[in-house]
Parts: structure tokens; sequence; C-alpha cells
């Protein structure tokens, strides 16, 4: 290498000392489109909306084998609602300390099995439903009453380039795809953001959505939405498969060459 800068002028070794500096600022970044949230992506070219529109929220969710609920009868004769609550009390909490629910796990068959009533078939509910089934069930035993039905099981998976990976806790139901990747923590610098998968069980089975976090309209689409059970995915870019930490920057070694090309052509 030093043979070859010593046939050169001055005048080209800064030509050529100043290509290296702009090809390392050019190739040490992250391009602005592949990390930048919610873009406009209408004017680019041959673009077209994969997102279906938004059709509800909180009657997305389909209810799982082993999923638990939170579910309590209350009536104005204490004896009568401890009969439809026995064997499963479980004190709440926090802010629900002086509340008290009842859990009940759904099984391989979608069945619960309710005190006194017996088994209650929930295939195909989502918690709407599924409390109006309750409520059909205890009719022909209860007048007066309240119900209280809620799921137990409010978690989803995050695994890849999330800096937080692990089953995360949702404080609702359904949180939105930027709330999930803020409580994993973020993306790592070296995650695919315009390519993060989810994993979601239907009753038909699981399905995958490919989702880009850079594309505004996944804001009025039906992946807008987190439920319970789901799995987010992030690839990592191909820097990260070469061993590259998150510290490197090609700015780096074009930097340090750059050292030693303007000290050598300051001593010659």
């Amino acid at each position: 290498m030093y043979s070859f800068f010593s046939t050169i002028n001055n005048k080209n070794k800064y030509l050529f000392l100043s290509g290296i500096v702009l090809l390392s600022t050019l190739f040490s970044c992250i391009p602005q489109k592949e990390i930048v949230l919610l873009q406009d992506h209408s004017t680019d070219k041959n673009y077209d909306n994969p997102y279906s529109n938004l059709k509800g929220i909180t009657d997305q969710y389909i209810l799982q084998p082993n999923d638990y609920l939170f579910i309590n009868v209350s009536t104005p004769d204490e004896k009568i609602s401890d009969f439809f609550n026995q064997s499963r009390n479980s004190s709440m909490g926090g802010s629900q300390q002086n509340q008290t629910f009842f859990y009940y796990q759904i099984d391989d068959s979608m069945n619960i099995d309710f005190p006194y009533v017996g088994k209650i078939n929930l295939k195909d509910c989502n918690v709407v439903q599924g409390k109006d089934k309750v409520k059909e069930a205890l009719k022909p035993f209860l007048k007066e009453y309240s119900l209280t039905f809620k799921l137990a099981t409010n978690t989803f998976t995050t695994l890849g380039e999330f800096r937080n990976q692990g089953v995360q806790n949702m404080t609702k139901e359904q949180i939105t795809i930027f709330e999930a990747v803020a409580i994993a923590g973020g993306v790592t610098p070296y995650g695919k953001q315009k390519k993060l998968q989810l994993l979601r069980q239907l009753p038909e089975g699981p399905i995958t959505y490919t989702i880009d976090l850079t594309d505004k309209n996944i804001v009025n689409s039906e992946y807008y939405y987190i439920y319970p059970n789901d799995m987010l995915y992030v690839r990592p870019m191909r820097a990260k498969q070469f061993g590259i930490g998150e510290s490197f920057s090609l700015g780096i070694i074009t930097g340090l060459l750059a050292l030693y090309l303007t000290i050598n052509t300051i001593i010659k």
C-alpha cells in the first residue's frame, strides 16, 4: 500500500482521502428509511398498501385452550354468591385488593367447569361472547346477579432483535404494536423494522403476518393491535450475522486509514 501511495502526487492523495471519508460517511450509516417509523410510502415507486382496514378492537381476540379467566358471580345474598364461587377464591393485589376473583382454565375442548352449572363451552368466543355464554348458563339458577368476566392471561412474546426478549405483560387486553415494541425496550439498531413478523393463533390455526413499522398505513389496519398470546419476531440485518456489534462503524476503519494517509502526506 505504501509503494502505491508513494507513486501518486499530493493532489491525488488528497482526492483519494476525500473519497475515503465520503465512502465512510455513506456506508457507516443505516439509511433513514430503514429506521424512521410511520413514513408516508404512498409516493414510493410501485407502492401498494398491503394492509386491510381495521374492523374492530375489543372483539378480535378469540379465547383459546389454556387461557385463564377471572369470573365472579355477585348476588344480594352472600351465601348464594359463595355457592357459585366455591373453592376458587383468590384475592387480587394492587388497586383491586378488596375485590375477589375466581380462576377458570379453558380445557382442550374449550370448556370451563363452572360450580353447580357444569361445563360451559366457549368455542369461537371472544371475551364479550364468553361472558354472554356464562350469563345464559346461569339463567335457570339466578335472577338478580352481576357477573365479572375477564381474561387473566394477558401476555405476548418478543423474540429476535428486541432489547428485551421473552414473555411480556400487557397492561390491557389489546395494545398497539408500537406499545408492544416499547414494552420490549424497542428494536436494536440491527433489527429489520420493515420486516417485523407477527405470529397469531386463530381458530383455524396459526398465521404469520409481515409488518412494516415504517409504514404509517399500519395505524388503520387490523395489525395495529396486539392481542394476548401473539408473538413478535424481528430479524437481524446482515451486519449482525458477520459478528459486528452495535458500537461498530465502518467509519472507525476508514477513519484510521484516513489518519494514516494524512500523517504520511504531511511527513512526505
